[in-house]
């Protein structure tokens, strides 16, 4: 993959008692949501949008979720 095609990973975290979508290394939210299935909605359109991964944390920030919306290497035909 060439620095041009590299995207960032789209992050769903928490947010004090709220829910952030995050671009990872980036300071600020795109988005914050009162509730966890918006801003897994919202996080799963842009990295469908931005061909990259989503991950997804617990509120004791383990991750819970990953899928990836693009650039996967495909070793199995199917």
């Amino acid at each position: 993959m060439s620095k041009e095609e590299t995207t960032k990973n789209v992050w769903v975290t928490t947010h004090g008692d709220q829910w952030a979508v995050k671009i990872a290394g980036e300071a600020k939210p795109l988005k914050v949501f009162d509730r966890k299935t918006d801003a897994m909605e919202f996080a799963k359109e842009r990295a469908k949008e931005e061909k990259t991964e989503l991950i997804s944390q617990k509120r004791d920030g383990k991750i819970n979720l990953k899928d990836s919306y693009g650039h996967d290497s495909r070793k199995t035909k199917g």
